[in-house]
């Protein structure tokens, strides 16, 4: 194929994507009542997490402060999971562009990589919905200095919160893959990844009190647990990748022997 043949193909992949997404979330938002029903149940004490923790009867109460607002987030909403749902389909499209141009063991390697790092992004986003988010919203939405204040959460800083601890927390659940990934190259050893875990530990408990919102100590380890299993988990899949062993160049050379002659032979005089 030429390139302007693959500029055809390309351009028919991103059109059946756009698609696909925009498709996906004009049917997602015709679907309002289900689709805020599972954005606001965190926001009540019957979300699963909640009986399960046998936390005391709540219930926040959001409001609207702007004219527009509530259509922008139902539009907003209705995208983000438009594009989530049809992501399946987006990567096969992705995919099959790619996959001509692999070798069949590079197209086994890609489809096992692509199939966990997809895996891992959707269980980080169902860690943050039924564990992290309620907790975080629990905390902010019924905490308060006085009984004469009335909290009232607005609607936009619900809806952003969720969804941008969803992609974080689907990011930071990529740690497996990409440490996988870094030890098939032989960049990365278990050693190293045990030799550091004090220093890791240190650098999870910052990255998980930058993205809660919180600065309750319950809610800051239940965040930085999951991060942490996942470290450990990886130096375990690190541990027993089976990357290609470098070559020793500090092997001290030796000359060959010369055939027919023994290292004991006598010199000539």
């Amino acid at each position: 194929m030429t390139f302007w043949d693959h500029l055809d193909v390309l351009r028919g992949s991103i059109i059946r994507v756009l698609l696909a997404a925009v498709g996906m979330g004009i049917g997602v938002f015709f679907l309002k009542e289900y689709l805020f029903d599972i954005v606001l149940w965190p926001r009540d004490s019957n979300f699963p997490t909640y009986r399960l923790l046998g936390a005391d009867p709540f219930q926040i109460r959001l409001v609207n402060t702007e004219l527009a607002e509530q259509f922008m987030i139902h539009m907003k909403v209705s995208l983000v999971m438009g594009l989530l749902v049809a992501s399946p389909y987006i990567i096969y499209i992705l995919f099959r562009f790619i996959s001509p141009a692999l070798y069949d063991n590079e197209r086994r390697a890609s489809i096992r990589l692509v199939s966990a790092a997809y895996s891992m992004f959707i269980v980080g986003i169902l860690i943050n919905y039924f564990l992290i988010f309620p907790l975080t919203v629990r905390f902010l939405g019924t905490y308060s200095v006085s009984s004469e204040v009335e909290t009232m959460l607005t609607l936009s800083s619900y809806v952003d919160t969720l969804l941008l601890m969803s992609l974080v927390f689907g990011i930071v659940f990529e740690i497996p893959v990409i440490a996988w990934l870094l030890a098939r190259f032989g960049m990365l050893k278990h050693t190293w990844m045990s030799q550091y875990r004090r220093h890791a530990i240190v650098a999870i408990l910052v990255i998980a009190a930058i993205i809660t919102p919180t600065a309750d100590i319950m809610t800051l380890i239940v965040v930085s647990l999951p991060i942490w299993l996942l470290y450990e988990v990886s130096i375990w899949i690190v541990k027993f990748t089976n990357a290609p062993a470098p070559e020793d160049t500090n092997a001290p050379f030796e000359a060959p022997v010369p055939e027919g002659s023994t290292e004991d032979s006598p010199q000539a005089s």
